[in-house]
Order: C-alpha cells, then structure tokens, then sequence
C-alpha cells in the first residue's frame, strides 16, 4: 500500500485507507454498485499490508465472516450496498446478540428491490430503526465529505470496540463516488483489551463462549437490559452534529451527506435575500442529535428535513422538536438529488409563511 499524507481519494477509497490506518486486519465483502471501490482498493491494499481480503460468494458468507473474526478479537469490516446490506440483516443481529464489534459500509442506492444505482438515503429506517430482528442498535455515522469518509471510519472502529457493537457508515452514492483531497494523518490506531475474545486459553483461563443464544428468558432479558443501558451512554456522550448559521436561524434545515452540501448553497442564497436560515447536520443518525435542537427550539419557526428518500428522518426529527415546531419535508426519490433551488423555494415559502407547515 503506497500513499502520502494527503491523496486525490474517492470516497470508497478513502473509506479503506481509513480502515487500514485504524488497524482492521480483515476485509470480507462483496462488489456490489455504488460501492464496488471499496472492495476493489481492499483487495489491492489488504494483502500488501499482510492483511485478510476474501472476496465472499455473497453477502450472507461476508457476514458471517465478520463475526466469527470479531470473535476473535480483531478489527473487521464489510461493505455493501443497500439491498446487499439487507442480506447481513441476520448477520448484524447475530453480532449484536454476541456484543461484538464489527464495522460496516453502506453506501446507498435507491430502492425498494435492486432499484437502480443512483444515490439514496432510503435505508436511513433500515440502519437506525432496524439493522435486524429483535432489540438491538448499531451506531450509524453519516459522511458529508470524503474526509469525512475517512475520519469516521477511524471512529466507527474506536466506537464499536468502545462499545462492543456494531458501527455503521451509512453513505449516499454519491459520497461513495465523488473525489475529493483528504488528509491521511491519524497517529496509532486505539488499542482495546478484549479479555472476552477466543483467543485460545493458553491453560491460564476459563474458556470464553460466543453465543446469541439464550433459552432461559430471564438470562435474555437480563441481556437486553444491560445492552440498552450501553446504548443509553452513547445517547449522551456519542451525539455528533455540526451547526451551520444556526444561532439566528428562523427557518433550520435539517439534512445529511450530499443534501447538507446542497443545502448550504441554499441557505447562502436565502441569507442574501435577507431570510435568517440555517441547518443542522446530524453526523450520528444514531445516536440521533436531540441536543442540537434543544438549542435552537426557541427562536427556529420551521424545521426543513431534505432527505434523498420518501422521508425517513423526518420522524426524528419531529421526535427532536417534540413536534413543537411546524416540519417540512423537501425530498426527491428513487436515485434523485433535491437541488439549490428546490430547497430555497422550500426555505423562501417556509418564510414567507410565518412558519406554518
């Protein structure tokens, strides 16, 4: 693996240059448009570096791979697009059920079925709400830049081993597919002791068992509980967001990955037209950030949600403004991206409204 400090990266690429500078020993995963760079670079990079890369006969193999890795003890990722990553849905549930670590790329097309190959954010329900069967999270971090694609790889694998749980970034296409310059200095991967791993026992300890299984309802109860008093800790102390001229703001957009890059353009534009707007960008999905609109409940009129789907934050949203305010959805679907002036229309209306929906 050659590189410099800073590189001309693809958002796929940077994603495994990220993951390589924060140790991940293994890559097992499967191509699969928009996101086929991943594995591509994985496969060029991992073994020059003396690291695992297998491509899998599907996506259900590749998941499963994860896990038993994980159980081991070692850094591992997959990646995906959507309908891909709804074939590790039984994967990602088995590894919450273990509460191991594990690290995985989503890098959307639009839907439902194979859909097409355009970019999305119509998994948003799929990685926040879901990810599998029964009560389980996932840590869902959400790029607006190739660095961003590289830097929060480094903290969805510090965060899953942290907690002993499954980080995801969940990426539109389009962030998976632009090129942008990034900076690749990240000092020594964190190291985490893991004294749960079957590792082997070397004669000095009981033997550690990896299991979802639990046939005594108590026992899984008991599981659950504690699993969410975790995911209650990440709530508090995990929440990532970045405020864009929010402290006057009447109208707030509210929009992640490509939108909150559009957006911006907006909102520069209603701020020459002398409407006061702004947005907030939750970079967690989940843990989503409620704190951000705390913040600005008092003087925001309108919340904007711009999503690339038929409107999945949009109940967080809601959820965040304790449905106080008056929420809009500006959406376009199916592979399609709102525009600058799409979203200043919605802005412009909002305002001109006085804030009613």
């Amino acid at each position: 693996m050659e590189y410099t400090n800073r590189m001309l990266l693809k958002g796929n690429e940077a994603v495994v240059y990220g993951a390589l500078l924060a140790g991940c020993e293994c890559f097992f995963g499967y191509p699969i448009t928009p996101a086929s760079e991943i594995a591509h670079t994985a496969a060029r990079c991992f073994p020059k570096l003396g690291r695992t890369f297998l491509q899998a006969e599907c996506e259900i193999a590749a998941i499963n791979m994860v896990y038993g890795v994980a159980a081991a003890g070692l850094r591992v990722m997959t990646s995906s697009s959507s309908p891909g990553v709804s074939l590790k849905s039984e994967g990602l549930s088995y590894i919450a059920g273990a509460d191991l670590p594990s690290f995985v790329v989503n890098v959307e097309r639009g839907g439902p079925g194979l859909g097409g190959i355009q970019p999305s954010q119509s998994d948003y329900f799929m990685a926040t709400k879901a990810g599998g069967h029964g009560d389980f999270r996932m840590i869902v971090l959400a790029p607006a830049s190739v660095q961003e694609m590289a830097d929060l790889t480094v903290k969805g694998f510090d965060l899953a081993d942290e907690y002993r749980m499954t980080s995801m970034i969940l990426a539109d296409g389009t962030m998976g597919q632009m090129m942008e310059p990034v900076s690749l200095e990240f000092g020594e991967p964190k190291k985490f002791d893991k004294p749960w791993a079957t590792t082997g026992t070397r004669m000095k300890r009981k033997h550690n068992i990896v299991n979802s299984l639990y046939l005594v309802p108590e026992e899984l109860e008991r599981g659950n509980f504690e699993r969410f008093e975790r995911y209650a800790k990440i709530e508090e102390k995990e929440a990532m967001w970045e405020e864009y001229l929010t402290d006057d703001a009447d109208i707030c957009v509210v929009a992640f990955g490509i939108a909150s890059r559009v957006a911006k353009n907006a909102i520069a534009e209603a701020r020459s037209r002398g409407v006061k707007a702004g947005m907030i960008r939750p970079i967690t999905l989940w843990p989503f950030p409620k704190a951000a609109f705390e913040k600005v409940e008092k003087h925001v009129k309108t919340f904007i949600s711009v999503e690339l789907s038929m409107g999945q934050m949009i109940e967080d949203v809601r959820l965040a403004t304790k449905c106080k305010k008056p929420v809009l959805l500006c959406n376009r679907a199916g592979g399609m991206i709102p525009s600058a002036d799409m979203i200043l229309d919605f802005i412009l209306k909002a305002d001109e409204n006085g804030g009613a929906e």
